[in-house]
């Protein structure tokens, strides 16, 4: 369980891809400091397991049912991402629950100032649509945010400056692609409303 507050950005360092899935190392001196082999962190909101650690440095390995409900899969070398520990039972929990099971990619349509903050507008398919709520929580490459605006295609969040200072979506452009998770219990009253259990 995470909360969507980033301890780190991290710096991609290799993608070896195969058949099987995807091994990803990334220079992250704070996050390598905390991890052990076993331990699970989320990059850019996916929930991953630590194979290697040392040195400043870390590996997972993603399978391909993540690499294919995320965008890890485009992930190349000097790509930068958001990092976050699993919370701990002492920890403040400042942002909202992030389960780090990313619901699907999304893709931004605009990118606008607003004052000293950014006005930035995500599309995602009807499954992701059909949950966020205005003034709601959704993580976006696993920031927790706000949802300031919605309508049927797209949602919409804005960035404060120390956000687009210390998480990688201060370097979001129009058509890049994003992790979204949409709000935990918003996925259960859908289910619920859509007649499943």
């Amino acid at each position: 369980m995470f909360t969507g507050l980033i301890s780190e950005m991290g710096i991609v360092e290799a993608c070896e891809r195969t058949d099987d899935g995807a091994r990803i190392s990334f220079a992250a001196r704070e996050t390598a400091h905390e991890l052990e082999v076993g331990d699970s962190v989320a990059v850019n909101g996916v929930c991953l397991t630590a194979v290697n650690v040392g040195d400043g440095k870390f590996s997972v390995e993603a399978m391909n049912q993540t690499l294919s409900a995320s965008g890890l899969d485009e992930a190349g070398e000097g790509d930068r991402v958001n990092l976050e520990l699993p919370l701990r039972a002492s920890d403040r929990v400042g942002g909202h629950f992030v389960q780090g099971h990313v619901d699907g990619v999304g893709s931004v349509l605009s990118v606008e100032p607003d004052g000293f903050a950014r006005r930035i507008k995500v599309t995602a398919d009807s499954k992701i649509m059909g949950c966020p709520a205005d003034r709601g929580s959704v993580a976006v490459n696993g920031v927790s945010l706000t949802v300031s605006d919605i309508d049927e295609n797209s949602f919409e969040v804005s960035l404060i400056p120390e956000t687009l200072q210390k998480t990688n979506l201060g370097d979001l452009k129009p058509e890049n692609t994003v992790n979204v998770e949409v709000d935990m219990l918003a996925k259960y009253v859908s289910r619920i409303m859509d007649g499943k259990r």
